[in-house]
């Protein structure tokens, strides 16, 4: 227990007093953990944790003690912890917080969702928050309960927060620099974002240990359904900034394919300590000792009418001095806007502006007094010219990391619950997400079985 004298000491320095208390339930993802990397002046630092036995839950509260003890800004989280099959229950007839946290077994997720929001609780959900067609119709339901009983539903968009996502969007929106965003087609589309991920991973400094079920993707989602997530999150929010979205009449699935990562048995040890492939996944392998994982896949739409185009690839392990990588592009009528992350950027995401052939000759000097504006609201970065264009010049300050960015999406979250509403915008397009996602899904699966 933290003690009533750190306490009071905490309370009289902050001068606020805590009015947000988190449940954590069914921890089975890092994500979870995550966001309980800061501490936060509205969330009191008692959570309730409800799960099943089990490894993951044991994780997770490994991950929170070892926040607690960092050497450097230590959290002081004090977790009370109930173990059990009904833990779902038992949070329902508890209600001891009034915020769920949900980052798991995504299998279950959406059910968990719609439950809590139907308790009465606020939801902070990780990605994806419905794997699949069925589970769209119950997030469907769960928003139009979230609305009449006055509930935020809200999920970790953490990318939004990478400070060349966020100036590649604010680039967008000045026409100077930009233009308009091109049409483009389904061969050249306008919009192009890649994410590479890779199953063996450090967070944290240490060496990620997976569950067994994130290789199922029965458990996990396909990679169309997951990691894609955040593409066509990216999508919506740089290219229609605060606009809503109607997935009904504004998203149009072109085409859409699935791929495996195979995975040896000695790799799947790597990732997840054990020794053998566990019984539901044993249709999933091949010639005895490689596993199939679907956890790639390609989504072709039309978003408004601009033909866009995301990957998400899972492979085993990134190249030495590496990590997860992302590629985006957005071409507009004066200029692309192009973000890298290979060798030859030191694997650092790092955001480009090409003008296209034929400018006038007095783009140069438009571009440099337009982006002014990126300069006055983020001091330091700079221009630096090159053969193919610009490259935006990012300070050290304003790189973040991964990790960071949860606890940038807490605090957003944390001002929605005090304004009591998110922007118009959020919920209807957070729908046209998953829609997108899910229905390219479908269209995967019918291409492949037709094959």
């Amino acid at each position: 227990m933290v003690s009533a004298t750190i306490l009071s000491c905490e309370s009289a320095a902050r001068q606020i007093k805590p009015t947000v208390r988190l449940i954590t339930l069914d921890p089975g993802h890092f994500h979870a953990a995550l966001v309980q990397k800061s501490m936060y002046e509205e969330v009191d630092p008692h959570v309730y944790v409800y799960a099943p036995e089990g490894p993951d839950v044991r994780q997770h509260l490994d991950r929170v003690k070892a926040y607690n003890k960092n050497a450097e800004n230590p959290t002081h989280w004090n977790e009370e912890v109930y173990l059990g099959n009904d833990f779902l229950y038992k949070m329902l007839a508890e209600k001891k917080g009034n915020v769920v946290v949900i980052a798991g077994n995504n299998q279950n997720k959406t059910r968990y969702i719609e439950r809590s929001i139907e308790g009465g609780l606020n939801v902070l959900a990780d990605k994806p928050m419905a794997i699949d067609k069925d589970n769209f119709q119950l997030l469907k339901n769960a928003f139009n309960k979230a609305i009449e009983k006055k509930l935020l539903l809200y999920d970790i968009m953490t990318e939004r927060y990478e400070i060349t996502n966020a100036l590649q969007r604010e680039l967008s929106m000045l026409p100077e620099i930009f233009g308009t965003l091109q049409k483009g087609s389904p061969e050249k589309p306008a919009v192009e974002m890649e994410s590479v991920h890779y199953f063996y991973k450090y967070v944290s400094g240490n060496v990620l240990t997976r569950p067994t079920w994130f290789m199922d993707v029965a458990q996990q989602g396909e990679g169309i359904t997951d990691v894609a997530t955040h593409l066509v999150d990216l999508v919506q929010w740089e290219c229609f900034p605060e606009k809503i979205i109607r997935y009904e009449n504004e998203v149009k699935v072109n085409s859409a394919r699935r791929w495996s990562t195979d995975l040896t048995l000695s790799q799947f040890n790597a990732i997840t300590n054990q020794n053998d492939f566990p019984d539901f996944l044993k249709n999933n392998v091949i010639h005895d000792s490689i596993l199939q994982v679907f956890a790639n896949g390609e989504i072709q739409y039309q978003l408004n009418g601009v033909n866009v185009k995301v990957t998400a690839r899972w492979d085993y392990k990134a190249p030495e001095g590496s990590g997860d990588t992302h590629y985006s592009a957005l071409r507009g009528t004066k200029a692309n806007l192009i973000i890298k992350q290979d060798a030859e950027q030191n694997y650092k995401p790092t955001l480009y502006i090409e003008s296209l052939p034929g400018s006038a000759a007095s783009y140069e000097n438009e571009l440099k007094q337009s982006f002014s504006k990126i300069q006055a609201k983020h001091p330091g970065v700079e221009l630096k010219k090159i053969d193919t264009g610009w490259e935006i010049v990012i300070p050290e300050k304003y790189k973040e990391g991964h990790e960071a960015h949860f606890a940038r999406v807490m605090e957003k979250f944390l001002l929605y619950l005090k304004n009591g509403n998110m922007p118009a915008w959020e919920v209807p397009n957070m729908l046209a997400k998953y829609y997108t996602t899910t229905q390219a899904l479908e269209l995967a699966k019918k291409v492949q079985q037709n094959k």
